[in-house]
């Protein structure tokens, strides 16, 4: 499967659509520096690239990498139709075996943290919907001649919900499960932040030993339950002090810190400024 880093997402570049009759191939291309998606509709294509083979019969799709060659392994033995689809990323990409445990690393920014994360898609495989998928690449290629700001923002929109299809396929990878621990651990201080929590309650509510817990989060986000709820009360509380005039006391209170003088140490050790100096400097 593919694993993409977002963000930035994965976007649209063009789409079309061809049919092969009985005999017909598919040509021969090498590096051309997009993804290929094809959907067929209806027959069979059978591909190769490099030494993969890559059977895509009616209902089904694959994608092609950018920078590998294919061409057509077999003629069509019926009449083929089938559409196509470029699209590229500026992010980073790799091609895996299975769901990776470990989250890319968030990325600081002064006033907001960026959380990206991974998006999976399958080399080859039958949508759970292939009607809509189909749907979903006529609506694409209504939208291409259109070529004003609003079309192409339309076009990126309807592309994204093309991938979100393209992810629930027949036969879809199981989670591995320190990632759906972690993810589930993730979710559950983010939603409590603002009340005391202790391994023994979050163990209790997950119905996972505190341990195991913290040692999938430790694998997938690089940190403690702890750490992970002290970054994200640091990031609300970076948001309360520049767009409200709440008392810092009151600030620190609202984000779920127990004691203003461990408040004003954390935040100065993750944003490196006092919680007083960061709202000076940002609401400038």
């Amino acid at each position: 499967m593919f694993q993409f880093i977002a963000p930035p997402l994965p976007h649209y570049i063009t789409c079309g659509e061809d049919t092969y009759p009985i005999g017909g191939i598919h040509p021969d291309r090498s590096g051309i520096g997009v993804f290929d998606l094809i959907f067929v509709a209806r027959g069979c294509l059978f591909l190769e690239e490099e030494l993969t083979m890559l059977t895509i019969p009616a209902g089904h799709y694959a994608i092609l990498r950018p920078d590998r060659s294919h061409r057509t392994a077999r003629p069509c033995l019926e009449e083929t139709h089938f559409y196509w689809l470029h699209f590229q990323t500026l992010g980073s990409w790799n091609e895996v075996s299975e769901q990776d445990s470990s989250l890319p690393a968030f990325e600081g920014h002064p006033l907001y943290q960026i959380e990206k994360f991974s998006i999976y898609i399958s080399q080859q495989g039958a949508p759970l919907l292939p009607s809509q998928v189909e749907e979903l690449l006529r609506r694409l290629m209504l939208l291409h001649p259109e070529q004003t700001v609003s079309a192409r923002w339309k076009q990126q929109i309807c592309f994204q919900d093309l991938l979100s299809m393209l992810q629930q396929t027949e036969g879809g990878e199981v989670q591995n499960p320190h990632l759906k621990v972690a993810e589930l651990a993730g979710e559950y201080l983010r939603r409590h932040y603002r009340e005391p929590i202790s391994y023994k309650r979050m163990s209790e509510a997950l119905h996972f030993h505190s341990n195991y817990i913290a040692i999938c989060m430790k694998k997938t986000f690089g940190c403690t339950p702890l750490e992970y709820l002290t970054r994200h009360r640091i990031e609300q509380a970076k948001q309360t002090l520049i767009h409200t005039d709440d008392p810092i006391g009151r600030v620190a209170e609202q984000t779920g810190f127990g004691s203003f003088p461990y408040f004003v140490r954390s935040f100065a050790r993750y944003t490196g400024h006092t919680p007083k100096s960061f709202r000076q400097l940002y609401r400038k």
